[in-house]
């Protein structure tokens, strides 16, 4: 199981202006001046953490430029962007106007791939992505086969595809921004799990973030991975350029057709990567191997089996990788039972697309909700959800407009709304969850919005949020 036959790109004597000093940048500094280019970093920044940054590059011999990144290095024959920077920056209209290609770090570790790299199993999406490429590592590493959850998901790919470690097989996210600046990528087999409006404001609409979502097909070799549930998923794979004989397999929640992976009786079944698939169906898993079974992680779960089968793994290997798999801290995660009542952890819920996901897994819940909006409404989610909301509790800069969707959509809701915004206001808030629920109650933190009007990310939300819980449970006085 290797990549296709290729030649690794020569870099030796360009020069190459990386922009952003971020990880990733770093990564493709370091990387390609290791492999002769002559590299320039600029950064628009020019903080005390950025100049402390630049030093050990600097004494590698690349050029960093703090405080200016609108021009362009005199000489630059490539620009590598990294991934959050958009694409009207002036830089790149620079680079356009100089006849200056601009590509990312997932193209640079591309076109570094030879003859005995790994494949790659790719996932995209708007929401799930990390989930599902850890559970397909999980079932990789089941079936015995050596390989890593890499890209969007915080290892550097170029550090990967370069490094000495030998791969099977590599599970690979990639973020829209990723996708937009990989033009020459080749999955051996991909998918997309969901489209919904997001980071709008850097791709300009949504038919532009979909067209760049949907690059993550093009060229794929086996099977372009799509959810049932969302035509706009598959409607990408229709638009796709792919090799001969790739499939379109669908994963659904419910029964599957042939092609497809789906649920029959509290199981996960495959009714694509088996022999005469119109008439046989083999099982994969149960639900209850999925931790925890909630409906967009078994969506995720039957995604990740889905792209496992394309590269050959066998039933086994699936059904034991998803019982390995543990999700990461703050991804709809059981934090304690207090009087009858469940607290749940998802301040990875930052938009209205996965805060509707994990809203859907309970049948009554007491809500919290709120920080910054991006620029969302939240009419469509509260809709969606109004039924099962016992109680709201908002918190954040931009709750006003998650308490007027309430308004509409769900008036008869309780609904508080703390008008503050220091990080001690989780503890309140989770008090005032605590009074509306009553036993049998989930108290949700799903706050289908950004975090850093209060926390410097989702991660200190969901700390201080389960920090908070374990205080309640000790009872009073437990802060003093």
């Amino acid at each position: 199981m290797v990549g296709h036959q290729v030649s690794r790109v020569s870099f030796n004597g360009k020069h190459i202006t990386v922009a952003g000093l971020g990880v990733s940048g770093v990564s493709a500094a370091r990387a390609l001046a290791g492999l002769g280019a002559r590299v320039t970093v600029v950064d628009g920044g020019d903080s005390a953490a950025l100049r402390e940054r630049a030093v050990p590059l600097e004494a590698a011999g690349i050029t960093v430029r703090l405080g200016d990144a609108d021009a362009l290095p005199e000489g630059t024959d490539l620009v590598v962007t990294s991934p959050g920077w958009k694409p009207d920056s002036p830089l790149f209209a620079a680079a356009a106007a100089a006849g200056v290609d601009v590509v990312g770090d997932v193209e640079i570790a591309w076109q570094l791939r030879d003859e005995t790299s790994a494949p790659w199993l790719a996932v995209t999406g708007t929401n799930g992505k990390t989930t599902t490429v850890q559970m397909l590592a999980s079932i990789l590493e089941a079936a015995g086969l050596r390989t890593a959850a890499i890209g969007n998901i915080g290892t550097p790919i170029i550090d990967v595809v370069l490094g000495e470690q030998q791969y099977d097989v590599l599970a690979v996210e990639l973020s829209s921004y990723q996708l937009h600046w990989a033009p020459s990528l080749r999955a051996h087999s991909a998918a997309v799990l969901n489209l919904a409006p997001d980071h709008l404001d850097w791709h300009g609409s949504m038919e532009a973030y979909a067209a760049d979502k949907g690059r993550i097909y093009e060229g794929n070799r086996i099977a372009c991975v799509y959810n049932v549930e969302d035509p706009a998923t598959e409607h990408l794979v229709m638009e796709a350029d792919v090799e001969e004989g790739c499939r379109a397999i669908g994963f659904t929640l419910g029964a599957p057709g042939p092609s497809m992976v789906g649920v029959v009786d509290g199981l996960l079944v495959d009714r694509a990567f088996v022999p005469d698939r119109h008439k046989n169906a083999q099982e994969l898993a149960e639900v209850s191997d999925i931790k925890p079974a909630a409906p967009h992680n078994i969506a995720n779960a039957l995604a990740a089996a889905a792209l496992a089968r394309a590269f050959g793994v066998e039933p086994a290997a699936v059904r034991a990788g998803l019982r390995a798999f543990r999700p990461d801290a703050h991804r709809i995660a059981h934090v304690a039972d207090v009087d009858g009542v469940a607290y749940v952890d998802d301040s990875k819920a930052t938009n209205t697309h996965a805060a509707q996901a994990s809203l859907a897994a309970y049948g009554s819940i007491v809500w919290i909700a709120g920080g910054l909006a991006k620029g969302a409404t939240f009419d469509e989610l509260v809709a969606a959800s109004a039924k099962r909301l016992r109680g709201a509790v908002l918190i954040g800069a931009d709750r006003a407009l998650i308490r007027e969707a309430l308004a509409r959509h769900a008036p008869d809701v309780p609904v508080v709304d703390l008008d503050r915004t220091d990080t001690g206001a989780m503890a309140a808030a989770v008090r005032e969850a605590a009074r509306l629920a009553g036993p049998g109650d989930t108290v949700l933190l799903a706050p289908a919005c950004a975090s850093m009007d209060m926390f410097t990310n989702y991660n200190k939300r969901g700390v201080a949020f389960a920090e908070a819980v374990r205080d309640l449970a000790a009872g009073p006085g437990a802060q003093e």
